[in-house]
């Protein structure tokens, strides 16, 4: 399952009361046909995943590397003969959002060994948002189990319906991509009687890890823009379940997603 947005979100935006469940199957591939569609359409992401992508050098410009997608934190760097560059050579550009292009420094230039083509080796965290830094948001709540096993597919917290650090409630919602450690979860179910989550264990490139009793949970906050975009056409789709394409979306989603889409840049 993958989503921007979350079941309760939906459901609040076309005024379902918590009674009213019969839909949700609907609900849910309304919201993964519109984040696939939506993604699709802006040629970005918007919710992080761990990838070690590689790249071409343009010869013309061996200190320049232009890259592929937008790239959220840069954990490693390497030439295409495997040897490693320091981050402390690198400049990343822009400095204040999505990083588009890496510039070293220092005289510093990528290097291949046979051909500059898919050469380079740049492994981080790769997705757009407008405000990296406060992305996650503490759930101010933990992993329960004692410890949590890399192979469990439920989860028990101490309150699955309580509000977060940002007084926001519930703190768990069907479609959340939560993080713990250094693991991302995707949330597919929620039992607020017993506490208990059903997840998705090693999402969006990451590895499934055993976690100690009490660690931390947190929820990944989309950019508002583009939550509010994927939560309006999600809404479209499913009153609209014969449509399956932005060629047919309401003039307003169309107008909305133009803003979001990712340019290529020459250097």
């Amino acid at each position: 399952m993958y989503s921007i947005a979350t079941l309760y979100q939906l459901r609040q935006r076309l005024g379902l009361a918590a009674s009213e469940t019969a839909d949700d199957a609907r609900l849910l591939a309304a919201l993964q046909a519109a984040a696939a569609q939506i993604e699709r359409a802006a040629d970005r992401s918007f919710c992080p995943r761990i990838a070690a992508i590689q790249h071409s050098v343009n010869p013309k410009h061996t200190t320049e590397l232009l890259l592929d997608d937008d790239l959220l934190e840069l954990t490693s760097l390497a030439n295409g003969d495997n040897s490693a560059i320091s981050l402390s050579d690198v400049i990343a550009l822009p400095a204040d959002g999505p990083i588009a292009v890496l510039r070293l420094a220092g005289g510093k230039a990528f290097i291949w060994d046979k051909t500059p083509v898919r050469a380079i080796t740049v492994t981080g965290k790769w997705g757009w948002h407008d405000r990296w830094t406060d992305a996650w948001r503490n759930t101010s709540d933990t992993a329960q189990n004692n410890p949590l096993s890399s192979s469990a597919t439920t989860m028990t917290v101490v309150d699955a319906d309580g509000a977060d650090a940002e007084n926001e409630l519930p703190r768990f919602q069907v479609g959340h991509l939560i993080r713990i450690d250094s693991e991302y979860l995707r949330v597919l179910a929620v039992n607020t009687g017993t506490n208990v989550l059903t997840v998705l264990r090693g999402v969006a490139g990451t590895t499934a890890a055993s976690h100690t009793q009490n660690t931390a949970i947190y929820t990944y906050q989309p950019a508002l823009d583009v939550q509010m975009l994927h939560l309006r056409y999600a809404a479209w789709l499913y009153k609209e379940p014969d449509n399956r394409g932005f060629n047919s979306a309401p003039a307003d989603l169309v107008k909305g997603l133009a803003n979001l889409r990712r340019l290529s840049v020459k250097v």
